[in-house]
């Protein structure tokens, strides 16, 4: 059965790791490209088609015995070219293992993305270093990416084809913030508090709109799996989500624990509790009942109609609670209308706001803080805000 895809991720921040004149060999893509696992006659250039691991899974990891990563965050597991049947192939090309991703990625200039790495794509230290597990992660899962093979790049730097790899798994990690869409649902690390696993399902959903698979260890939360198909190359294609297979999840109907990190203790759940106007809400902490919507940028804000511009910004009045409110202008009630974020008298819709660096919290529609524009606005313009990573300028927007 196919089932209707909406929620897109796109190749975002770090795609500037593209080496001059690499991509010749894909020019040729098109458009209308299937999306993998959903063709409906055999695909022979395997550059622009995913296959046979036309079923991609982004996994991340709560590990809490012992702790690894930041004590607010999962951590990355990696990105998986799984068979559009359930199944799988590993360890595809031993000619392309690389003794040194560290080396790989800062020969590249790709800096940026190795610190993310250092900081979100954490070893077992019972099992080796971080490096051991990138190097694992790329010899077992990114040899196998149809659209990384050799023939599908042209390029003098070593890598290439894992720099694209680990570009991307950052890219999408970076979409998938699963400790706040629990934390949206009132869901935070508790040594006491159990949950059924339908429960969990439903709150994962209801945040980012598909149903991810969970893992446990025994009956403690510590492995997710977000499932996509790819339309294109994994290069700069883009992923669509869809609710994992049925039975992909491994829990127990219930009892399932949630547990805190070491030294993070159990993060208090959202309260309704207001902040007075112009004050940026902390995590835990509810809504202002005015506040602006800053760009992350730094640069401008949005206006009343949901534009971005540099001009003074806009007031904005919130209804609700952290995990579901109504936001509106002086020109009425804002939502989303084709993808395009607008504020009028018969437009609403539901937000939510999920934690940003620095303690404050971001605009969030369908489950994630991303929005993006044609072009960063100066003087009197004002640009068009887009839900998602589609358009030139990606950036959020911080409750302040």
């Amino acid at each position: 059965m196919v089932v209707a895809l909406t929620f897109a991720v796109a190749a975002t921040t770090f795609t500037s790791h593209l080496d001059a004149g690499s991509l010749f060999p894909r020019t040729s893509c098109s458009a209308s490209t299937p999306l993998s696992c959903h063709n409906t006659t055999k695909q022979t250039n395997l550059c622009c088609f995913e296959s046979p691991g036309g079923s991609i899974l982004q996994t991340q990891f709560w590990d809490t015995d012992p702790s690894t990563g930041p004590t607010n965050s999962w951590t990355i597991h990696g990105l998986w070219p799984d068979h559009c049947d359930n199944s799988y192939s590993e360890n595809c090309d031993p000619s392309r293992y690389y003794s040194s991703i560290t080396n790989i990625l800062e020969n590249a200039g790709a800096t940026d993305v190795l610190s993310y790495m250092q900081t979100y794509w954490k070893n077992d230290p019972n099992d080796g270093s971080d490096e051991e597990f990138w190097e694992h992660e790329w010899d077992t899962h990114g040899t196998c990416y149809s659209t990384l093979a050799p023939a599908c790049i042209s390029s003098n730097v070593e890598g290439q084809d894992a720099v694209y790899f680990f570009t991307r798994v950052v890219n999408t990690f970076k979409t998938l913030n699963t400790y706040d869409f629990l934390f949206s649902q009132g869901i935070t690390p508790s040594s006491s508090q159990t949950h059924t696993l339908s429960s969990l399902q439903t709150a994962l959903k209801s945040a980012y709109g598909y149903t991810p698979a969970l893992t446990c260890s025994g009956s403690d939360l510590n492995q997710i799996a977000y499932y996509f198909n790819l339309q294109g190359s994994l290069i700069d294609g883009v992923l669509e989500s869809y609710d994992a297979p049925s039975g992909g999840s491994d829990c127990p109907t219930s009892g399932i624990r949630y547990l805190p990190k070491s030294g993070s203790g159990s993060s208090p759940p959202p309260t309704t509790t207001t902040t007075s106007a112009g004050t940026s809400p902390t995590r835990g902490a509810g809504l202002p009942n005015k506040a602006t919507l800053q760009s992350s940028t730094g640069t401008g804000c949005l206006l009343s109609y949901g534009t971005w511009s540099t001009q003074t910004c806009a007031t904005f009045t919130f209804s609700g609670t952290l995990s579901g409110f109504t936001l509106t202008s002086s020109k009425g009630g804002c939502g989303v209308q084709g993808g395009i974020l607008t504020c009028g008298n018969e437009n609403e819709g539901t937000f939510t706001a999920l934690s940003a660096s620095g303690g404050e919290m971001s605009l969030a529609w369908g489950g994630s803080t991303t929005f993006s524009s044609d072009a960063v606005p100066s003087g009197q313009v004002q640009e068009r805000v887009y839900t998602g990573s589609g358009h030139e300028k990606v950036l959020s927007f911080i409750i302040s």
